[in-house]
């Protein structure tokens, strides 16, 4: 169960800052389909000589995989190039909701009452966080956040089936060279020059979204999808500081409040 929570604590913080990194490079002027396609591929020549025999059951999953993959990064990307990291970063909360339920429906997996608080809890911290009635955030910038949650939230009931038929690292490649082949789909409809602005700060973000994904696997192996996913939400945590720290974000005490109810919604989980 150790290495568990480590893997836990490892995707936290590689999520949290690729985020930076996302956030940072379309500050720069690159496009969002040209990040998610350069992300994709560094991974893809990275790791595609590890790939090993795959059951052909798995394919159809693979596919809807890389969709909602690359449509769930595509996303997060575009709102990070329109809104703040630190007011964004929490609507990821709702995540968990969305794989308990499509959890119950493919994995069988039914949350517990307690469960079911601790998930409430880590969602009623968004209010603190968003500011509900004063948050001048950019409207789109959280309509195409809640687009990626659902997506990445969805993806990740069939990152756990396919780890289920293939296992950790071959679930890892999959979704690597399914999310270039849709990534790539993306960038040619949206007519981007694919054109790198730093290559410094799309390296970084290549090596955390891989050691992100690697361990998002490692959890989902050993954990219910729907409880690893709330966990997962402690990024918001770190998210806040950095949006305060890197990117001079506002309102720091307010989101800090909210971020402390979502850690004790996950501390609930824990325990559980």
């Amino acid at each position: 169960m150790i290495f568990t929570y480590l893997g836990i604590l490892i995707r936290i913080l590689s999520n949290s800052y690729l985020n930076v990194f996302q956030k940072i490079l379309t500050n720069k002027g690159q496009k969002s389909s040209v990040v998610n396609f350069y992300t994709y591929l560094g991974l893809s020549l990275l790791c595609v000589w590890f790939i090993k025999d795959i059951p052909t059951t798995a394919i159809p999953f693979v596919l809807i995989m890389g969709l909602l993959g690359a449509l769930g990064n595509y996303f997060i990307i575009k709102a990070l190039s329109l809104g703040e990291l630190s007011t964004l970063a929490p609507i990821n909360s709702y995540k968990p909701v969305v794989a308990l339920l499509f959890g119950m429906f493919f994995l069988k997996e039914i949350p517990s009452v307690s469960a079911i608080l601790a998930i409430l809890l880590i969602i009623a911290g968004t209010y603190f966080v968003l500011d509900i009635n004063g948050n001048k955030t950019n409207k789109k910038a959280i309509l195409y956040r809640v687009i990626a949650l659902v997506c990445s939230g969805t993806e990740a009931v069939f990152i756990k089936k396919i780890i289920l038929i293939c296992g950790t690292l071959n679930c890892f490649i999959l979704w690597v060279l399914s999310g270039l082949l849709f990534s790539s789909i993306l960038m040619i409809f949206s007519k981007h020059k694919p054109k790198i602005e730093d290559y410094k700060y799309q390296f970084l973000l290549i090596l955390a979204v891989g050691i992100m994904q690697y361990s998002t696997n490692f959890v989902f192996a050993r954990m219910n999808v729907s409880y690893a996913l709330a966990l997962f939400q402690l990024s918001t945590l770190l998210s806040v500081f950095l949006g305060a720290n890197v990117f001079h974000e506002k309102n720091l005490k307010r989101k800090l409040t909210g971020s402390l109810i979502m850690i004790i919604g996950a501390t609930i989980l824990i325990l559980h």
